[in-house]
């Protein structure tokens, strides 16, 4: 099982066999996904936003306004909903 060591500027170099499961190269960014309490998921964050296109098409009827959206920051910037 590949290890890693914590500096103390808390930098981990990920693993050769973990990059290469991952698809990862040099300057791609990672995520780090809570799954439950004390354990997380690496998940490789290359996919390029373009793949998104179409994904959520037919999902809203009407397009947002910049108001609404506007709206639905600042309500979530407030911690209300």
């Amino acid at each position: 099982m590949p290890t890693a060591t914590v500096t103390t500027k808390g930098q981990v170099t990920i693993p050769v066999e973990v990059r290469s499961a991952l698809g990862l190269e040099t300057g791609d960014r990672v995520e780090f996904v809570e799954l439950k309490k004390g354990q997380f998921a690496i998940i490789a964050a290359t996919r390029s936003v373009q793949e998104l296109k179409g994904k959520y098409r037919g999902k809203r009827r009407k397009p947002v306004s910049i108001e609404e959206m506007n709206a639905a920051i600042a309500r979530r910037a407030s911690g209300s909903r």
